[in-house]
Order: structure tokens, then sequence, then C-alpha cells
């Protein structure tokens, strides 16, 4: 089986790419009724931004080239749809918000004659769908149509009053064939994925709650990878088998999720841990038990296994001096010849975005969809609301000049990970004065929501383009005040950290004078443990 599968460790091992978590929310299991679901572009070399496409009609047979999400290479083209919606980052206009992971399987599907990638997929059905149920369609019937030209792929596809988990896979190279299974979250749940396929066995019969395409099991009997009855049939057991890597570095992560909404969930333990091969599967979604909202997610999408088996010793060689969640990858290492491997946690360094989407059915869908995006890793950066109508992005978000080999401080990218690779290597030393300012900030914007959607859905019900572009110039001013306390926090932790050493304070002000805080007493026991005597001060005779 391994000889036939593109593994998850190979995959997250290759530059970082494909390396990405989604949780999802149902709006019965959400604190206010909305569907929520979350997103984490991580992919080391990846320049992110929050991408605009507007609304427009278009004549009968306008072409549309598709270049690759990942590569910019060219693949071909697709006809253009009559009329395309506002699209504004991973959520358009009608509330309809898509993210993915990549979990390859195997590679003997991958069609690279297929013009459609997954992300060019996700964001030309963004501009064709108004429903997560029509999202499925659209997507099913262009991969159909034009191939798909992407490794295995699990999407998530939300509106206001459903959330569903679609899997994806190509059926060889020159094939333009395509099979695929949807399920739809029940409202009460909560779902999650990060790069290893999570549907299993589904129920065929449940026309409402399940979709597939025709051959999706008549594929893998063709190929002899399933011989069972259809009601056996399980699609990641056949198309993308979870192994130890898929397993520890992957579902672990929704491993960890679910575990802070359910009790006793220790028992899939052995199965995040990947080492018991008759461990018990995850179910695909669980019940919460209690409802989350969008600072929850968000919380989520900064998740290190903390307070778990899994949790990273922060006191550890690997955790440096100042304690870090973090390790360098690839996740796989090898010293004298045997091969090690590092946690991989939700929250990691090599991420371009995450947004977290609120959808809300009883609001005008344009006050309704709210893209909480921000630029870097999600434990490092404060989300900002950026409304689904908007269509114009915040300078910081889309600035002039910047891209991946080019520095601005004016451009979120590179500001906040230039703040964050300062704290990364200090992290319990200058990791507090960051997430003061995170929560801060945040704190502001679910404290001003309700004001500013009043205000936006008086005015929408006589001047709706009016009330469009208060929510645009307030996500752009939201945006702009993240980006200036940023650039003070980045002054602030050079000034006050400068040369190991870290200033006094006095009424908020910093003084001249500094402390030397030295070693902290867990690393300094290890070091002493480590050298022995060499270094010891000897003690004078009098």
């Amino acid at each position: 089986m391994k000889s036939l599968i593109l593994s998850a460790a190979m995959l997250l091992a290759s530059e970082g790419a494909f390396a990405c978590s989604n949780l999802i929310v149902g709006k019965k299991a959400s604190v206010d009724g909305s569907v929520l679901v979350s997103y984490n572009a991580d992919d080391y070399g990846m320049f992110g931004y929050l991408c605009h496409y507007p609304a427009g009609t278009h004549p009968k047979g306008t072409m549309r080239q598709i270049y690759d999400w990942d590569s910019g290479v060219y693949h071909g083209e697709i006809e253009e749809a009559p009329v395309t919606y506002n699209v504004i980052g991973n959520i358009n206009e009608f509330q309809l918000s898509i993210g993915e992971t990549t979990y390859g399987g195997r590679e003997e599907m991958v069609d690279s004659t297929g013009i459609l990638d997954y992300g060019s997929l996700i964001y030309v059905t963004l501009q064709r769908a108004k429903t997560a149920r029509e999202a499925i369609s659209v997507m099913t019937s262009l991969v159909e149509k034009y191939g798909y030209n992407s490794e295995g792929e699990t999407f998530s596809i939300c509106d206001p009053n459903e959330a569903w988990i679609m899997e994806m896979q190509g059926t060889g190279a020159g094939s333009k064939g395509v099979v695929w299974v949807a399920l739809r979250i029940p409202d009460d749940a909560i779902c999650a994925h990060a790069n290893q396929s999570r549907i299993g066995k589904f129920n065929m019969k449940d026309k409402k709650n399940v979709l597939y395409s025709k051959n999706v099991i008549s594929y893998a009997r063709k190929m002899g990878w399933f011989n069972g009855k259809d009601s056996e049939f399980s699609w990641k057991n056949t198309y993308a088998f979870p192994d130890f890597s898929g397993r520890r570095f992957c579902d672990a992560r929704v491993w960890s999720f679910f575990n802070h909404y359910a009790d006793d969930f220790d028992r899939y333990l052995p199965w995040a841990l990947g080492k018991d091969k008759d461990a018990e599967d995850m179910p695909l979604w669980i019940v919460p038990n209690r409802k989350l909202s969008v600072a929850d997610v968000e919380n989520g999408m900064r998740d290190h296994y903390e307070g778990t088996a899994l949790a990273l010793d922060t006191t550890s060689i690997g955790g440096g001096i100042y304690e870090m969640p973090y390790r360098p990858t690839p996740l796989t290492f090898t010293v004298d010849g045997k091969q090690y491997f590092n946690e991989r946690p939700i929250s990691t360094q090599q991420t371009a975005f995450t947004f977290v989407s609120q959808l809300r059915s009883w609001l005008p869908r344009e006050i309704g969809g709210v893209l909480w995006f921000g630029n870097d890793d999600a434990n490092m950066v404060a989300y900002t609301p950026v409304y689904c109508g908007n269509t114009v992005q915040p300078a910081c978000y889309n600035t002039k000049g910047a891209d991946a080999v080019t520095f601005s401080s004016d451009n979120a990218f590179w500001l906040c990970n230039m703040v964050s690779n300062m704290v990364y290597p200090r992290y319990s030393q200058l990791f507090p004065e960051l997430k003061a300012v995170r929560d801060s900030l945040e704190t502001s914007y679910f404290a001003n929501q309700t004001s500013i959607e009043k205000q936006a859905a008086d005015l929408y019900q006589t001047d709706k383009a009016a009330a469009l572009k208060l929510l645009n110039n307030y996500s752009n001013a939201k945006a702009d005040e993240m980006l200036a306390n940023w650039k003070r926090l980045a002054t602030r932790i050079i000034v006050k950290y400068n040369d190991m050493a870290v200033k006094k304070e006095k009424d908020g002000k910093l003084l001249q004078s500094v402390t030397r805080p030295g070693y902290p007493i867990s690393f300094g026991r290890k070091l002493v443990k480590e050298t022995g005597d060499w270094y010891a001060v000897p003690v004078e005779k009098k």
C-alpha cells in the first residue's frame, strides 16, 4: 500500500507545500448561529495577499485562461460564465466560502493534462456559485469537462445555511476524469481536515446529504483497489490510506481541535499518535460539548497541542533558550543514519495567510459575510474584518510593489513576518508583547461589530451602495489600524529588547537603563547538565 500512495510525509516535506488546516462549525454548533470555516494557507515561499475578483458580465464565447495557483504555469483555457460574482479572498458576495487541504493520495491518479488545479477551481467557483450545493455542482462539472490537475484534495464548502466537506482526485494521466464524494456536515457538528483524507464510508442512499460521482466505486474496482460490497467502500482507505505520517502529522491536528470540544477524546489519541495500526479511527465530525465563537475558531488556528500528549516540549533543546513552540522543517530529519520527526501543529511559521469566514443567514448577504483575515502565522497576527461585499482591498493586504522577494513595511505579510521572526527565537520573552497587541485589537473588532453592522443594515434599506461603501471603508480602516499597531510593536521590540538586554519601563515609557535577564532557569539547568563543571566558577577559599 505504501508504495502506491503519495504519503503525507512526502508532501509535507516538499518545501512546505500542501500543509494547510481547515476547521468547520455548523450553524447550530456556533454561539450566534453562524456557519464558520477557517483556513491556514501554509507553504514556504508563498506570498500571502487578499485577492479580489470583481463581478462582471461576459459575452458568449469569452474564454478564461487558467494558470496554476501554486506554480503559475499555464494550463489552458475554459469558457467564461455569462455572469460572475464579486469575490474577495475566499468569500463571495453571497457568503459562499471555500477552503482546502491537499492530502495527495495515490500518485497514479494525478492527471497532469487537466486544466483546472485545486486553487483555480476554488476561485473560479466562487465567481460562479451562490450556495455550497451549487458550488459542488460547479466544481465537479468543471473538472469533469476540463480535467483536474492536482493531487487528492479535501475542500471545505460553506454558505450561511450549510457546511460541506468534499474530496476529489483525478483518474490518471490524460484521462480528464475525476472521482469525488461530498458530505453535508450536520448543523450541530464541527469538522476539520488537515492534509489527510477524512471521508471513510458514506451512505450512498442519503441523496440529501451525500453526493458523489457515478464512478466513485467503479473506478476503484476497475483499478483492482476494491472488491467488496458497495456499503463497505471507504474513500480514504481506498484512495488515500492514512499511514503513520497521515495520522501523526495531519489527523493529529484534527484530534487536537476536537479534543477542545469533546469529553474523553483521549480514546482517539492512539489514532493521532499514528503508531498503533489497530487504533480506533476518529469520527469525521463530532457534536461539540459547547458552542463555538469566531474567537474560538481563531484560537483553534493558533493551536500548538498545548496541554496534550503531543504538546511540543518548549523546555527541551528543540524549543531553544526561550521555549519556542515551533520547530524547523522539514518535519523529518536524520541523525547518524536514524530518522526522527517533529510534531506538526495547526499553527506554523510557514502560513502565508489565514482566515475565518463568518456566514450569517439572517442579515443582508453583504453584511452577513465576514472574512476575518490575517497575513502570516495565525498565532502571530490579529484577524481583521473584511466584508464579503467589499470591492477594494486594504492597501496593506494588496501592496503595490510587494511580492515574495520584495519587502515593504507597508505590506502586512512582510511587516507581520518581520515581527514574528523577531519573536520566534525569543518566544517566552517577546510573545507576551505581541499577544497583548493582538488580543487588544481583536477584542475591539468584536466590540465594534454590532454597531457598525447596525449602521450598515439601517443604511442598506435606503442606499445599498452607501452601506457597502461604509463596510468597505471600515474594513480597510481596521486593517490600516492593525498595520500601524504592528509597526509600533516592531519598533518597541527592537528598542526594548536590543542586544539581548531588556530596557526598564516607567509609566509605560522605556528608560535608558536595562536589565540583563540571562538564561531562563529551566534552560540554565539543562546547560549546566550538558557542560558539567567545565564552566563552573571556582569557589575560592578564604
